[in-house]
């Protein structure tokens, strides 16, 4: 069994990174009433912890090893580490990137002396590249979590905060890709300080640790959500799948909007724009203490990345509003006649409006689809209350992601040839000609009856798409949605598009 205790106190990491401070958040700590400090790991020169495990592993390699160079694959951060340790200690790299890398992380390991070589759509791919790389050209894989060197140069992290704060800590949070930071700061930690928690946090659609600890060992996912594209991984780490079991007390889950909720916390407390898998350790120290109930504890939450692409701050201070429970989305049914949409309007009162749409029905009612900023939850419920009670049918939208996504630019367009219409929302890496080869393979015989697409600056397209497809024909219809390749979601049935679209 390995010694993580005496790894980690002799890691190797301090050439390349820093000591990061342990910053207290004062809003948030006001605003949760606990003290939360965050582990400023996006403050490291590339603005992410992996340079700490990447340098560790390649400072051990004996001379003539590191003469022949490193070999990594990486959608980011773990590139950019690999790429600085390798510069530093003279060495060459050669990083396998999937062809959906944004330029932004390409250019900064072609920046730190790394060779980038774009392969695959997913990181899956560039990992069976690198390794075939590395075995013809005889040099070191370096594994971005599923190794002890690796590990252990993420456990300074664990070091770090213990020897920052001495006094009483409730919990530690970390996200979780792979599982190498949170089993290097666990292992660290709990032999220590054994009563601190350490909570793992996923994204819901890339709950890997999570399935596997339920399941007793390890779980690869058919798919994982793109937007925390730092932890988008099938299949952790068998070491760190073993630390996990022995040392993490729990993992907690979070949306995409409490992910960028947190990124705007974040930001209101220190003016520094997290990734999202940096944030999600922030998402799930505010989603424990709504569950737990508790005040008056320090909770500790490790900020471990800030490769953030500027086009995709749109999306997230979209979604931001829905996360902190700020905004409410509702359609209503109003009757379609003089003095309808004044007594509506008195209903919203002073609120703000974050969102309006109207468009007439039929002769007797009409449609709006509204969005209102609230202080909270049941603030929401409450206002959907008071619709009813005033005579109007109320749909709550509010979680419904259909709506967020694509329905809220595209309320009142119903058509009456829009026969055998079925709808379905698809999510694609957005790289050129995706697009086109979705629409290729659909059988020529299919009317697109509907289409929106928006681009939101991240590394994923999504689109939704009515397509006439008669009875006869399901069958052929069910075979595409099998070999098309991208995430789907029926939406045939939903609420939302019967009431605006259908």
């Amino acid at each position: 069994m390995t010694d993580y205790l005496e790894k980690i106190l002799t890691a190797r990491v301090y050439d390349v990174a820093q000591e990061t401070p342990l910053e207290y958040a004062s809003r948030l700590s006001i605003r949760l009433h606990n003290r939360i400090l965050l582990k400023r790991e996006d403050m490291q020169s590339v603005f992410s912890f992996k340079l700490r495990g990447a340098y560790n592993k390649m400072a051990q390699l004996d001379a003539a090893t590191l003469e022949r160079g490193v070999v990594a694959a990486s959608a980011g951060n773990h590139a950019q580490g690999v790429a600085l340790g390798a510069k530093y200690l003279g060495t060459s790299a050669i990083i396998v990137m999937p062809i959906t890398t944004p330029e932004l992380k390409v250019k900064a390991v072609e920046a730190r002396g790394g060779v980038a070589v774009l392969y695959g759509e997913t990181y899956d791919d560039a990992y069976a590249h690198a390794r075939e790389l590395a075995n013809e050209k005889e040099m070191t894989l370096i594994h971005p979590f599923d190794d002890p060197e690796v590990i252990a140069g993420q456990g300074t992290i664990g070091m770090e905060i213990l020897r920052q704060h001495q006094k009483p800590i409730h919990a530690v949070f970390v996200a979780i890709g792979g599982g190498g930071l949170i089993s290097g700061i666990a292992a660290y930690i709990k032999r220590l300080r054994p009563n601190i928690r350490i909570i793992g946090v996923e994204p819901i659609d890339a709950d890997g640790m999570k399935q596997s600890l339920q399941a007793g060992k390890r779980v690869k996912l058919d798919q994982v959500g793109l937007f925390a594209d730092g932890v988008a991984v099938k299949q952790v780490g068998a070491e760190t799948f073993r630390l996990c079991q022995q040392y993490v007390d729990e993992i907690i889950l979070v949306n995409t909007d409490d992910t960028c909720a947190a990124i705007k916390d974040v930001f209101e407390d220190t003016r520094s724009i997290l990734e999202p898998a940096g944030a999600l350790a922030i998402a799930g120290a505010k989603a424990y203490v709504e569950r737990e109930h508790i005040t008056d504890q320090t909770l500790i939450a490790v900020a471990c990345g800030a490769n953030m692409n500027f086009d995709r701050l749109r999306f997230v201070a979209e979604r931001a509003e829905m996360g902190e429970q700020r905004e409410a989305i509702f359609a209503v049914n109003i009757p379609e006649g003089p003095g309808s949409l004044r007594r509506f309007c008195e209903c919203i009162g002073k609120r703000n409006l974050t969102e309006f749409n109207y468009r007439i029905a039929d002769q007797t009612e009409a449609h709006i689809f509204v969005g209102l900023q609230v202080a909270n939850r049941q603030d929401a419920s409450q206002m959907a209350a008071t619709f009813e009670a005033n005579g109007f049918k109320t749909l709550d939208l509010t979680d419904d992601e259909l709506t967020k996504m694509h329905l809220r630019h595209m309320v009142g367009g119903r058509s009456p040839l829009a026969h055998d219409e079925l709808l379905y929302r698809f999510e694609f890496p957005e790289n050129p000609g995706a697009l086109m080869k979705f629409l290729n393979r659909m059988s020529p015989n299919w009317n697109i009856s509907l289409f929106h697409y928006r681009n939101n600056g991240a590394d994923y397209g999504r689109i939704v798409v009515g397509v006439q497809v008669p009875a006869t024909e399901m069958e052929d219809w069910q075979a595409f949605l099998r070999t098309v390749g991208y995430r789907y979601w029926d939406e045939s049935s939903n609420p939302a598009y019967h009431l605006f679209l259908a």
